[in-house]
């Protein structure tokens, strides 16, 4: 299965290169330039390692450095099987702990609505748009068993949390909600309109929550996305192809998702 990951920044992208030892000092991946001057880091031909692009912070980057890679491997006649969000994100206490690997059973829009005198409502309920993305069950289970991660969901948002109520409000208004992240809804909406699987993986550098910056552990979230990503070729190669998505999917923005954590 021929994978795209994207990340955010460079150091999400070289931490998942990383989980490919070339046994000389480098990970054996190699810069291609595409149009729009992203950076592709590409794996060595017959490699089961994925290519990675490190897209830029935040829903809207993370879309369009999406859509250029896989529209560049389409017109290539090289195109993709899978698509994956990856890096670090802030864990929502006490279910996904710093270090902590995640995999996303649903790729939420946490802010994608309107706000009313009555509260948050989105998107959906005002008659239009996606507010989540289910990715393929097999392919979630196949991961979390591999990482020893936890599956529940991840709420892509534009403004990181920095405050207890607004954790509490995102934490009741998406019940189960594991991680916080800022790329996960954009890269989705890129893969679902190649009609492309998506996945959604985290590792957990700091809690939800008011900002603490002294707190951050974001050098071992790093090491733990290595961690992970030294797992996924061959999480992949046991699970069954995934399904083609049907089209992005209008679902309620908080269904009632309970944690699950693989032994």
């Amino acid at each position: 299965m021929r994978a795209l990951v994207v990340t955010a920044v460079a150091a999400e992208r070289d931490a998942v290169c990383a989980a490919l030892d070339a046994g000389d000092g480098t990970d054996g991946h190699r810069p291609e330039v595409l149009p729009g001057g992203y950076a592709l880091h590409r794996a060595p031909a017959g490699s089961p390692a994925p290519d990675v692009l490190a897209a830029g912070v935040g829903p809207a980057a993370a879309a369009a450095g999406t859509a250029t890679a896989l529209t560049a491997a389409a017109l290539a006649g090289a195109p993709y099987d899978l698509v994956v969000s990856a890096g670090i994100g802030g864990g929502f206490p006490p279910a996904a702990p710093l270090g902590s690997v995640v995999v996303a059973d649903a790729i939420v829009a946490a802010d994608l609505g309107a706000q009313t005198p009555d509260g948050f409502v989105p998107v959906t309920e005002l008659g239009f748009g996606t507010v989540a993305h289910l990715p393929d069950p097999v392919l979630v289970a196949a991961l979390a068993a591999a990482t020893g991660g936890a599956a529940g969901p991840v709420v892509t948002v534009s403004t990181v949390t920095g405050s207890a109520a607004r954790a509490a409000e995102l934490a009741e208004r998406h019940p189960g909600v594991l991680v916080e992240a800022m790329e996960g809804f954009g890269v989705a909406e890129a893969a679902a309109a190649h009609g492309l699987p998506v996945l959604e993986i985290r590792t957990v550098s700091n809690a939800v929550g008011p900002r603490d910056r002294a707190a951050w552990r974001i050098g071992p979230a790093l090491a733990a996305l290595t961690g992970a990503f030294r797992t996924f070729p061959g999480a992949l190669a046991g699970a069954p192809a995934a399904a083609p998505p049907s089209g992005p999917s209008g679902a309620p923005a908080s269904p009632p998702h309970t944690p699950r954590r693989t032994p």
